[in-house]
C-alpha cells in the first residue's frame, strides 16, 4: 500500500490531525515528505497550492502558463480559464496529470529537466521559465517532443502537450513536454536546444533517439514544422537529425520549403484561428513533393480541442502514432 494511502486511513480514523507535521525518510532518498503532501489531488484542489507542491520545488510554477497571473483561488476544475483561445479543457484530464507527476515524483523520478545551465540562465532571466517534463514511456523506446500552442504569448501545457505526452507515455514511447521562452523566434530556439539536450544526455534518458518526433498543437505546431524544415543549426544548435514525423494539430502554415519531413495535420472546419483549407494546402503541397503527408478535418470543431475527446476528433492521436509508425525506418 503506498504511503498516501496509509495516511488517508490513518487521518479518517482521527489518529492524525491534519494539520500534524510527519517527517518520513523516503527509500531511496530520505527526502521529508508531508501529511498534506499524501492526499490526492482532485478537481477543487488550487493551482497554486500545485505549483507550491513541495514535490514540485523548483518547477511548479511551469506546470500552469508562468506568463499568466494567476488567482490564488482557481482551482484545477477551472484551468480553462486562463487557457486562452482553447476549447473541451478537461478537468479529469488535469487531475490525471497533476496526480502522475505527483507519483513519479514521490516515486523519486526526475520529471522535470533544465536545458539552460545556469550562467545561461544568469545571462538571460527569460530561460529561467524554460525546460523540458519528462513523461516515461519504456526504457530505451523512441522519443517525441511536444509543443502546445497559446499564440507565442503563453504555453498551454495543461491542455495542449501535457495530455498528449502522457497518452504517448502509455503507449510505450517516451515524451517529452517543452516549456518555452514565448515568441516565434525564442521558442524555436528552445526546441533546438531541447533536442540537442536530449541527444546530448540519451543515455542518462534511457530514450533511442532514432525515428524522433515532433508535435505541436497551434503555435507549437508551427515550432514543430519549423524545426523540421530547417533543422536545429537554423536556431543556433549543432546539425541534429531530422524528425521521422511531424505531427501539427490546428496551424496554418502557408510556405513549404520542400525540406518537410513527413507530416500528419489535424484541424476543425469551425476553427476561426487555423482555416481548414489551408491546412488542406499545405499538406497537398507537401505530397506534390513525394513526403508522405496526412491530413484529417473534424467538421464543426473549433480551435484548441487538444485529444478531442467525446468529439469527432477523438482517435486523432492513434491515427498520428500510426502514421509515426509508418515513417520509421
Amino acid at each position: 500500500m503506498k504511503l498516501g494511502k496509509i495516511f488517508d486511513q490513518i487521518k479518517r480514523k482521527g489518529l492524525l490531525p491534519s494539520c500534524f507535521l510527519i517527517l518520513l525518510a523516503l527509500a531511496g532518498g530520505g527526502r521529508p515528505v508531508y501529511a498534506e503532501e499524501m492526499t490526492g489531488v482532485t478537481e477543487n484542489t488550487k493551482v497554486m497550492d500545485v505549483i507550491e507542491d513541495p514535490d514540485f520545488e523548483g518547477f511548479g510554477r511551469l506546470i500552469f502558463p508562468a506568463d499568466k497571473t494567476i488567482d490564488p483561488d482557481l482551482e484545477l476544475k477551472d484551468v480553462g480559464d486562463i487557457l486562452t483561445w482553447y476549447n473541451y479543457v478537461n478537468p479529469e484530464r488535469t487531475v490525471e496529470i497533476v496526480n502522475y507527476m505527483k507519483e513519479q515524483a514521490e516515486e523519486g523520478e526526475q520529471i522535470f529537466y533544465d536545458i539552460y545551465t545556469e550562467e545561461e540562465k544568469a545571462e538571460d532571466p527569460d530561460k529561467e521559465n524554460t525546460g523540458l517534463f519528462f513523461f516515461r514511456g519504456d526504457p530505451g523506446e523512441k522519443f517525441a517532443v511536444v509543443n502546445a500552442g497559446g499564440g507565442f504569448a503563453y504555453v498551454a501545457a495543461m491542455h495542449d502537450s501535457f495530455p498528449q505526452a502522457l497518452e504517448l507515455s502509455k503507449k510505450g514511447y517516451n515524451a517529452f513536454v517543452l516549456i518555452y521562452r514565448p515568441g516565434a523566434q525564442t521558442a524555436c530556439e528552445d526546441l533546438a536546444r531541447a533536442i540537442a539536450f536530449i541527444f546530448e544526455n540519451q543515455e542518462e534518458l534511457d530514450v533511442d533517439v532514432t525515428d524522433y518526433s515532433l508535435w505541436g498543437g497551434s503555435a507549437g505546431a508551427r515550432m514543430a514544422a519549423w524545426l523540421g524544415s530547417y533543422g536545429t543549426e537554423a536556431f543556433g544548435e549543432d546539425a541534429y537529425p531530422a524528425p521521422a514525423a511531424v505531427v501539427m494539430e490546428y496551424t496554418g502554415l502557408s510556405d513549404v520549403t520542400g525540406n518537410e519531413p513527413p507530416t500528419y495535420a489535424c484541424v476543425g472546419t469551425s476553427d476561426g484561428i487555423a482555416y481548414y483549407r489551408t491546412v488542406e494546402d499545405y499538406i497537398s503541397r507537401i505530397q506534390e513533393n513525394g513526403t508522405p503527408a496526412q491530413v484529417e478535418v473534424f467538421e464543426g470543431l473549433p480551435h484548441g480541442f487538444g485529444l478531442g475527446e467525446e468529439t469527432v476528433a477523438e482517435g486523432w492521436l492513434e491515427n498520428a502514432v500510426d502514421f509515426w509508425e509508418e515513417n520509421m525506418e
